[in-house]
């Protein structure tokens, strides 16, 4: 497990209770919650004992978005990891801090994710989902991801149903990413 990553303007560490605090204040703002299987009525205590539940699962690890000389801006969460099959999930991440959005941080991170996803965890599929009409899907294309299917009625929140769109990527194809990128 790594405790923290970095790439020109971030640094994802990794989580510590104290977040939570942060968490419940972005995970109560609409445009977190639009895309995200996040209840209306999200409380700190929620927060809390998802975050420490998490904690105690080796197939779960959490960190925090970290903006340099400026302080926390997101968050990601991975899961399903899988040492047996190589396979990991990026289940969510958001940039929180509304000024934040649209600045390339988003991309940013997951560049790094995906390079310790594949180099630093040697993983052979990274898979994520996204909530249809989430322009993030735009941004996975980009990145290489390839879309799978849907996955119907997989996410509920607020006692509704929503499909999701899988999407993944393997080593092969981030490795010609990076051969291509390098040119």
């Amino acid at each position: 497990m790594e405790d923290k990553m970095e790439s020109e303007n971030l640094i994802i560490r990794k989580s510590v209770f104290d977040d939570c605090e942060i968490f419940t204040k972005w995970e109560q703002q609409d445009y977190v919650k639009e895309f995200l299987t996040i209840n209306k009525e999200r409380t700190y205590e929620e927060v809390v004992r998802e975050f420490i539940t998490r904690e105690q699962d080796p197939s779960k690890e959490q960190y925090t978005i970290i903006l340099k000389n400026k302080g926390p801006i997101g968050r990601v969460y991975l899961s399903n990891i899988s040492r047996e099959f190589d396979f990991i999930d990026i289940t969510r991440i958001y940039i929180g801090e509304k000024k934040y959005l649209g600045k390339g941080y988003g991309r940013e991170c997951m560049e790094v994710l995906l390079d310790y996803c594949f180099n630093e965890l040697k993983m052979e599929r990274v898979t994520l989902d996204h909530y249809t009409g989430n322009l993030a899907g735009n941004l996975y294309l980009k990145l290489g991801f390839k879309y799978e299917g849907i996955m119907r009625h997989s996410a509920k929140k607020d006692c509704k149903y929503y499909d999701l769109h899988l999407m993944s990527m393997l080593r092969e194809e981030y490795k010609n990413i990076q051969i291509v990128k390098s040119n």
